[in-house]
This record gives structure tokens, C-alpha cells and sequence, in this order.
């Protein structure tokens, strides 16, 4: 039998992992159960991650890059800066129906990795390509122009807001569809606020 590449074991862990911790969140699965699913020892997942924590990140990470791409192909169609603002935080929504966004992303995340580190990762995938969209949003004349930084940082923090929400509840489609009423009824105050401007 031909031995895996190293790359090739680290993305079978991961993806084992991210399986597991789907189906059983992160204190519901041990080392032993991914490095069996695997296929790979104990000592070959410590050759690639510290430890379970660490594997977790690595997943963590994994799943908000795959956020920035839903979302940067959610707007990828949009006439304007406004609307792809609009697609943008709806697709970021759309994507907390996904269970291993609820469970990884969402609900173990703040807990496993802390609430700072969390933080600093949402930050290099998430908060970059919103204040992109924000930025061309203010360009097109959509919202009105002001600091993109303070803009961002709120509308990110109502998303996550809401993301939470949509995790947590009993009703997950239920949610995320008064939440997304919600959001349009914020980005509409935006655009109204530019027109009476004018």
C-alpha cells in the first residue's frame, strides 16, 4: 500500500475531523475517534497538529475560507456596489444553515478557540471581504459615505448576531428568514439615508 504524502494525511485528518465535529460537536469527539476514522495513527495527527485544539483551528479555518468563496460568489453577479452589499450578508446568513457552520463555526468555535482568537480569525477571513463590500457599496453611492472600519465592524457584528441565532434555534429556516427581513429592512435605512441626502 502506498504511504499518503504528508498533505495528504494533514487534509484527511482535517476532513475526518470536521465529519466528527459536525456530527458531535468538539467535546463529543476524541482524538481516538478521528485518528481511527482517519486511518492514521495517534503519532501521525501529532506529526501535523499539536494537539485536538489545534486540528479543531485548522478546521475552524477551513470553513471561513470557504465562507469568504461562498460569499465572493454570491456577489460575484451584482449589478452594483449596494447589491452586492445586500448578496453579500445574505450569503453569509444562507451559509449558517449549513451544519458544520452552526456547530464549528458558530457554536463550538467562541468556546474551543476563545472569544479573542475567534475573533482574530473572523477578522482575517470575514471582516476583509466585508469592508471590501462595504467600500464598494460607498463607491456606487448605496449607502452613505462615512469610515468604513466603525460601518463594518457593526454590520459584522449584527451578522454574527444573527448567525448565532439562526445556529441556536429550534426553527433554523424560520430564523433565518426574520433575520434576513431584519437585514434588508437595515440596508434599506442605508440607502434612505442616501437618497434623502441628495
Amino acid at each position: 500500500m502506498r504511504r499518503k504524502a504528508p498533505e495528504d494525511m494533514r487534509a484527511t485528518l482535517i476532513a475526518h475531523a470536521r465529519a466528527l465535529f459536525t456530527e458531535r460537536g468538539f467535546t463529543g469527539t476524541a482524538t481516538e475517534d478521528i485518528v481511527i476514522a482517519a486511518g492514521i495513527t495517534r503519532a501521525g495527527l501529532l506529526h501535523h497538529f499539536a494537539d485536538k485544539e489545534d486540528l479543531f483551528r485548522a478546521v475552524f479555518e477551513e470553513l471561513s475560507g470557504e465562507l469568504v468563496e461562498r460569499v465572493d460568489g454570491a456577489i460575484a453577479g451584482a449589478k452594483n456596489g449596494g447589491d452586492a452589499l445586500r448578496l453579500g450578508c445574505h450569503a453569509r446568513l444562507d451559509a449558517c444553515l449549513d451544519p458544520a457552520v452552526q456547530r464549528i463555526v458558530l457554536l463550538d468555535g467562541p468556546s474551543v478557540l476563545g472569544w479573542e482568537e475567534w475573533r482574530r480569525i473572523d477578522a482575517r477571513y470575514g471582516m476583509r471581504s466585508l469592508r471590501t463590500t462595504v467600500e464598494g457599496a460607498m463607491r456606487a453611492g448605496a449607502i452613505p459615505r462615512q469610515p468604513v472600519a466603525p460601518l463594518a465592524l457593526l454590520l459584522a457584528g449584527a451578522l454574527n448576531e444573527a448567525a448565532l441565532d439562526i445556529a441556536s434555534a429550534p426553527d433554523r429556516r424560520a430564523a433565518r428568514r426574520a433575520v434576513g427581513k431584519a437585514l434588508d429592512l437595515l440596508l434599506d435605512g442605508l440607502r434612505r439615508m442616501v437618497a434623502r441626502d441628495r
